[in-house]
């Protein structure tokens, strides 16, 4: 038994609590990471709002986890899949996440890290493999034409930096000065109007990250026969397309991008590790997490919010 600073989320869109919490014993093939850095989600964000209905206060948010194993740095794969018969639990919602300074983990979904530098794969980890996952399923490759909305989030800002490593043709919609002149520097066109095809012409690939409140403008900028990649929704409130009969006319195809897989992710790790990607962060201790939900939500944030105990 120990105790254990975490930050619990006792009530839906509430400030987090921060309490001492005693941690049992670690279960047979499971071990505990000292956590060294947590990257704040979108999903996060979502799931703080309530936008996720299964799920009830009071929660351990934080699946973006970084930290260290019998003193080597190891990152935790957040999807763990407890038996064939159960869908995976996911770190940070079904289990206790990484908002706290320990985190309890199947051995198998440990990751060892190349170096440690915790911060920036917490920062870019989780939304590199989120792309690369995208582009695995939905086919972008280079010379593609693709825009992504909410560039300048965590996602957003280093998942352009892979399509742009595949040879993509990446347009960045951000309306944040800041993250614009972030974006420019590295290589990304953006715009800060989702007419923009109006003068340059449509695209081949929509990665929608913001959802709701940018999928009918966005959608409208896609090729006949384009694809739009539903990968987040901010907001957490219901989709509803204004025109449905644009997708059927331009029969537009619309996936949808579920996380990664261990094998992305460790992808990812290599990514960052090797200095091919480069991370946007803003460090808070946990003592700080309702500032940095503050400031992620208000826009004052380029890329992520990285937690540390």
């Amino acid at each position: 038994m120990v105790k254990v600073k975490s930050a619990v989320l006792k009530e839906f869109s509430k400030p987090f609590a921060i309490e001492t919490l005693e941690k049992g014993d670690v279960k047979e093939g499971w071990r505990r990471v000292r956590v060294k850095a947590t990257g704040i989600c979108g999903r996060d964000i979502v799931v703080w709002r309530g936008g996720f209905k299964n799920l009830k206060p009071p929660l351990i948010l934080g699946h973006e986890v970084f930290g260290e194993l019998d003193g080597k740095p190891v990152g935790i794969y957040p999807g763990f899949t407890v038996s064939e018969n159960q869908k995976p639990f996911i770190l940070g919602e079904d289990l206790p996440g990484g908002y706290a300074e320990y985190v309890d983990a199947p051995y198998g979904n440990i990751v060892e890290l190349p170096t440690r530098d915790y911060e920036k794969y917490a920062a870019a980890v989780c939304g590199v493999a989120t792309m690369i996952h995208v582009a695995r399923i939905s086919g972008i490759g280079c010379c593609d034409r693709v825009l992504v909305t909410g560039a300048g989030g965590g996602v957003g800002i280093h998942g352009v930096q892979y399509l742009s490593m595949l040879g993509a043709n990446v347009y960045g919609y951000t309306r944040r000065p800041e993250a614009a002149r972030v974006l420019r520097g590295l290589g990304v066109n953006v715009v800060d109007s989702l007419d923009f095809y109006k003068k340059i012409g449509r695209m081949d690939y929509v990665v929608e990250i913001a959802g709701g409140p940018t999928i009918n403008r966005s959608m409208r900028s896609l090729r006949f026969e384009g694809t739009l990649i539903l990968v987040g929704n901010v907001t957490g409130e219901p989709l509803v397309i204004d025109r449905p009969a644009l997708f059927i006319m331009r029969q537009l195809r619309v996936i949808g991008s579920a996380a990664y897989s261990i094998d992305e992710y460790r992808y990812a790790i290599k990514l960052v590790g090797d200095g091919l990607i480069k991370a946007f962060y803003k460090k808070y201790s946990l003592d700080d997490v309702n500032r940095a939900y503050s400031d992620i939500m208000e826009g004052r944030i380029i890329g992520r919010g990285v937690l540390v105990p």
